[in-house]
């Protein structure tokens, strides 16, 4: 009797249990950068929450107690708050936030006692501080900022023109260099450091950090990537180099000539790891290098994981590290000597956070504070003791997703062209095998990036429409490995299609997949694909293509990567035969062959991929007189980063998809 009495309470929670809202986007918290403080006993991150009534969203910092499990806010209603970092000493944490009245602000560095207090604003930066990084010593903030455009005077202040090089379409000034300055950490003047036409590099979302800034263990240098310059195009150019603090003078540390990043000075300051591709091939995977501070040829250290790794982060004993990189459907992370073979982590089925960047920190003593999710949980914080330990969740932000009905997630695996390849299943609520629904192919950007089992919102949201997702890994995405990760040199859509394809007939075969209601979409790369997909196939019945590559010619001539684009082409559009490159892969070339109704959405803001493409494939359809609607968000950037512009995104993939699903 007690037991039916169970199932039947259980019975009644399933029954009463909501779906998922267009509304729940607004209740995700979302945890990020957590930093460990160096006695270990709290961690300090940043929580970010959606703020409808003014669009945007709101960070604060906050302390969590690991002995009591207790947390504390530290900022209230500060705008910007980001980079949380612990003195050496632990007594104080700094943070960049935004200062001066709100058409004006910039982010500056503040400066917070554990112990309470309002935090003081340590600099004054004209053109914002971008990143920064405590001195060993905990005396001295090393900053970047941008310099100045030159002050010009009489009638030549009328005058704005400038020469442009390799930027995007969007440049309407100088790009400006950036470089290191350093400040007291108890207040007084900032000084700068390095100065020329190099520059560090500047992020632009959606992508990797800036290369964080490295102290060595003696305080005396820094470690930096250093670019030719500060155009967008000059990514390629990056190099690890070495800042001398007393003369300013730089060296470089290789002689690689492809792109280093994300240079770390070793615990014991005789070594840097750093970021470069396999074999130093521009379009491989990227693996971690070890070189010596005195200079000379680096290492790859990290042959023994046939995967793209983000991010090293030393641990104590000075001879491993942590790396992270997608694998199959999910993020692992490893711990990998400097001699030796990697060990992968038990992380209990909790997927780390992984964009473009691992989301994690190594204390003093080894424990590793990160944040991920699982299929029915958005980002939470997690704790482990050491490497052996298993992931402890410490926040609890997302309760209400997994109360919720949502569906199942599962990974597919399937064979194309000599590949293994996955992606992943997610099925509505209430499914019955037996039964017959729509299929979204939803399709991930990047390329090189992964569709992972862990919390999307999307898919969710699909699936709550009672349709089935299925989100392809497709060559090109790092997951499998190298061989996979560079297929697409030279072939940017048709392997992919192949691959696309040959995953949506796995998913037919398991027999409840209604067939005359297949729709397509993605954005970026995912847009591409898309666009791609309906151009070459007539299976599908609606498409969504948000900030799609549709002409590669634009892309390469206006994009903020523009001129490394050659290195997936085989060159310049303009040199020799290689236009014929660019035509052939983009979709634009096969326009008329489309015959799928067709609702494009692009940033008209967005340097990653010019809107002007979106111009051009939804003439492109209106003249050949297929359905379709161009919806334009006056923002900038790849996609929309507000509350209100990203739920007009749902909206808009849900009404297109339901008026050819029904």
């Amino acid at each position: 009797m007690k037991r039916i009495i169970i199932l039947l309470a259980l019975f009644a929670i399933t029954a009463h249990a909501e779906r998922l809202t267009f509304s729940d986007r607004f209740k995700i918290t979302t945890p990020s950068d957590p930093q460990i403080s160096p006695d270990g006993k709290s961690i300090a991150f940043v929580v970010t929450r959606a703020n409808t009534k003014e669009n945007r969203f709101d960070s604060d910092l906050v302390l969590f107690d690991l002995d009591g499990g207790t947390q504390r806010p530290l900022t209230f209603e500060r705008r910007g708050v980001t980079q949380p970092r612990w003195s050496p000493d632990g007594t104080q944490i700094a943070f960049l936030a935004m200062a001066g009245a709100e058409k004006d602000a910039k982010r500056q560095i503040w400066v917070l006692s554990v112990r309470g207090g309002d935090a003081r604003r340590l600099t004054d930066a004209p053109q914002s501080v971008q990143q920064y990084a405590w001195s060993p010593d905990g005396s001295t903030f090393a900053f970047v900022t941008a310099d100045e455009p030159e002050k010009k005077t009489d009638t030549d202040k009328f005058n704005k023109s400038f020469e442009v090089g390799d930027d995007d379409f969007l440049i309407n000034a100088l790009p400006m260099s950036s470089h290191v300055w350093t400040i007291p950490s108890a207040g007084g003047t900032a000084k700068r450091i390095t100065s020329g036409q190099w520059s560090l590099p500047i992020a632009h979302p959606p992508g990797p950090v800036p290369s964080p800034l490295s102290w060595s263990p003696d305080g005396k240098s820094i470690a930096i990537a250093q670019l030719a310059g500060p155009r967008s195009g000059m990514g390629q150019t990056s190099r690890v180099s070495i800042v001398d603090l007393a003369s300013g003078t730089v060296r470089r540390v290789t002689t690689a000539e492809v792109g280093e990043s994300h240079p770390v000075f070793s615990p014991d300051g005789r070594s840097i790891v750093y970021m470069h591709p396999l074999g130093g091939e521009r379009m491989n995977e990227t693996h971690i290098w070890l070189a010596p501070v005195s200079g000379g040829a680096g290492r790859d250290v990290t042959t023994g994981i046939d995967h793209n790794l983000v991010r090293a982060i030393w641990m104590p004993d000075g001879k491993s590290f942590l790396v992270g990189a997608h694998n199959a459907t999910t993020t692992s992370y490893w711990i990998q000597p400097i001699d030796g073979s990697p060990r992968k982590l038990d992380l209990g089925g909790v997927e780390p956070w992984n964009g473009f960047w691992i989301d994690a920190n190594v204390s003093r003593s080894g424990a590793i504070a990160f944040t991920g999710s699982t299929s029915d949980r958005p980002r939470e914080l997690y704790s482990m003791d050491s490497p052996d330990a298993k992931p402890r969740r410490l926040s609890n932000y997302n309760d209400r997703f997994p109360s919720l009905q949502l569906g199942r997630v599962e990974t597919i695996t399937w064979k194309n062209d000599g590949f293994d390849e996955d992606g992943v299943l997610t099925t509505p609520p209430d499914f019955d095998a037996s039964k017959k629904y729509p299929l979204v192919v939803y399709i991930h950007g990047g390329p090189r990036s992964a569709t992972t089992t862990g919390f999307a919102w999307l898919p969710q949201l699909f699936a709550a429409q009672g349709w089935v997702v299925f989100q392809p890994n497709y060559r090109g995405s790092d997951n499998y490995g190298n061989a996979y990760t560079r297929a697409i040199v030279g072939d940017a859509g048709a392997g992919p299609g192949r691959d696309v394809m040959a995953g949506i007939t796995a998913v037919k075969k398991r027999g409840f997949i209604d067939e005359d209601k297949i729709v397509v979409g993605g954005w970026s790369y995912g847009g591409y694909m898309t666009n791609w997909m309906i151009s070459h196939y007539s299976i599908f019945k609606a498409a969504v293509a948000g900030a799609a590559v549709n002409n590669w010619l634009d892309q390469y001539t206006l994009g903020d990567s523009n001129v490394q684009r050659a290195y997936a082409m085989g060159g310049s559009p303009y040199v020799g035969d290689n236009m014929k490159k660019y035509i052939d892969q983009s979709p634009i070339t096969y326009a008329s062959k489309i015959r799928t109704p067709t609702l494009i959405l692009s940033d008209m803001g967005d340097v990653r991929v010019p809107v002007t493409q979106s111009f051009q494939m939804y003439h492109a359809l209106r003249d050949n007189n297929v359905p379709v609607k161009f919806i334009a968000y006056p923002v900038s950037g790849h996609s929309p980063d507000d509350p209100i512009h990203q739920s007009d995104i749902d909206h808009r993939y849900v009404e297109w998809f339901s008026q050819y699903l029904k």
